[in-house]
């Protein structure tokens, strides 16, 4: 399979993801748009939001997932994150029910207590899809789901652009990504026991080059995807 060195363009010096997102915190929120992942959320036909009962918010970041959970009705949100930078900033947010710094592949949380595990824009930075895919199926609840949003592959291959921040002052620092196909998604989430529901793609469009007019030749690719899974196979 390729790997994303094969298509890496920028070759930035690259950090591990607790160092990368601690450096990254203090702007994060100034540079990640709504459209990438939360506008995908919107349009997804489930799970139904405020049905929600308990989440489990993997590669929690600053809260923003938790803070559009909570919105739209999700009683209790558990977020864990692996930057204690990011985690701070969610602490402030108020959005989740408690965080903890921890690995999204062992969280430490409760065995079948989640009616929904959420994860948003965190698998570019996992060597391996597996050991996710089966620590979300542990957490799940009987009924559950687990939502997943992503680069789009395509988007990874075409800019050759790697998970990246710029420091104040600084020269740009990219944060250990992989590439991952979307039949890697379906297979190592299938291995684990979730059933695929429904999936969701953003593309750059006109709203998106007005944004970044530098992606203009990029219009009409594949930018983020959005999974739902199935703990037991429910539409």
């Amino acid at each position: 399979m390729p790997t994303f060195a094969d298509f890496d363009r920028r070759n930035y010096n690259t950090v591990d993801v607790a160092t990368g997102y601690d450096g990254w915190a203090p702007t994060y929120e100034r540079t990640v748009l709504d459209e990438m992942d939360l506008g995908l959320l919107a349009r997804l036909r489930v799970p139904v939001w405020d049905r929600v009962e308990r989440a489990a918010d993997l590669g929690c970041g600053t809260g923003r997932t938790g803070g559009w959970l909570r919105e739209r009705g999700v009683r209790r949100i558990d977020g864990v994150d692996v930057s204690e930078g990011m985690l701070e900033l969610a602490r402030a947010r108020g959005a989740h029910t408690s965080l903890r710094r921890a690995d999204v592949r062992a969280t430490g949380l409760p065995e079948g207590a989640y009616d929904l595990v959420i994860a948003s824009l965190i698998d570019e930075h996992l060597p391996e899809l597996g050991p996710f895919y089966t620590e979300a199926r542990r957490l799940a609840a009987p009924g559950g789901r687990c939502v997943t949003v992503s680069y789009h592959p395509q988007f990874m291959m075409v800019t050759g652009m790697p998970t990246h921040y710029t420091p104040e002052g600084g020269a740009p620092v990219a944060i250990s990504t992989h590439l991952h196909m979307l039949g890697e998604h379906l297979t190592a989430a299938l291995a684990a026991g979730w059933a695929l529901t429904e999936v969701v793609e953003a593309v750059v469009d006109d709203a998106w080059v007005r944004a970044k007019p530098k992606w203009a030749e990029l219009r009409g690719h594949p930018f983020t995807i959005a999974f739902v899974w199935s703990r037991d196979g429910q539409s």
